[in-house]
């Protein structure tokens, strides 16, 4: 894993925050990228999180990225209320906010917890029916709602391309829909194992790499 991470920190540069998709990894891998110097770590499944989170609560500087598809009756388990017992972990990232009714569950919770949460818009680039991400088109009017949010720093847009598509062309759009919607935003969360290279060439700050780290992921591992 070490030598993975060296690897990949070489084409990283320090503008560029390398999350390591911890999804199925048991808490002992995750352990082992922190020992590495590796801090930001995404995960898929909230639940899964919520467990992991909780085994992993001694490494004081861990910042959790949540990377899934969030259903708004699962957003309890990534911003609890503060001093819920047994333990009250809250993710930093929700890299996949699509809808106002996600962000005002965020809202509500990270509100009532006295926290804010940093969240990113999943965008439907190529528009694909089967997708998760809110359509280009309905980009502007998403942002201007979650940026009304309380609890919520609006920090940019997210994407994944189309499996066995050119994923370059994906970026550039992405990167070109934050230029056109004009509110600043800092941060394109974009680039995966196979093509991070290209989505830093296009812009993305925010790199998801698990395979390149982790190697091929446990199978029947838990997906709650």
């Amino acid at each position: 894993m070490a030598e993975n991470l060296a690897k990949i920190r070489k084409h990283v540069p320090p503008s560029v925050t390398l999350v390591a998709v911890s999804k199925t990894q048991p808490a002992q891998a995750i352990r082992e990228a922190y020992a590495c110097g590796e801090r930001h770590f995404g995960e898929n499944y909230a639940q899964e999180w919520r467990e992991k989170s909780a085994a992993l609560s001694d490494l004081p500087d861990l910042v959790w990225h949540f990377i899934g598809a969030l259903q708004t009756n699962k957003v309890k388990y990534l911003v609890g209320p503060s001093g819920e017992p047994p333990y009250s972990p809250r993710v930093a990232w929700i890299h996949t906010v699509d809808r106002l009714s996600l962000a005002e569950e965020i809202s509500k919770r990270a509100a009532r917890a006295g926290t804010q949460i940093r969240v990113l818009l999943e965008v439907n680039v190529a528009s694909e029916p089967s997708k998760s991400g809110c359509p280009p088109q309905s980009a502007r009017a998403l942002a201007d709602g979650v940026s009304r949010l309380p609890g919520l720093d609006l920090r940019g847009l997210m994407c994944i391309p189309r499996p066995g598509d050119d994923p370059r062309p994906h970026f550039a759009a992405l990167r070109a829909l934050r230029d056109k919607l004009g509110l600043n935003l800092p941060d394109l969360s974009m680039g995966m194992s196979d093509d991070y290279q290209q989505a830093i060439a296009e812009g993305s700050t925010l790199v998801r790499i698990g395979t390149a780290i982790f190697g091929e992921r446990p199978r029947g591992g838990p997906r709650r």
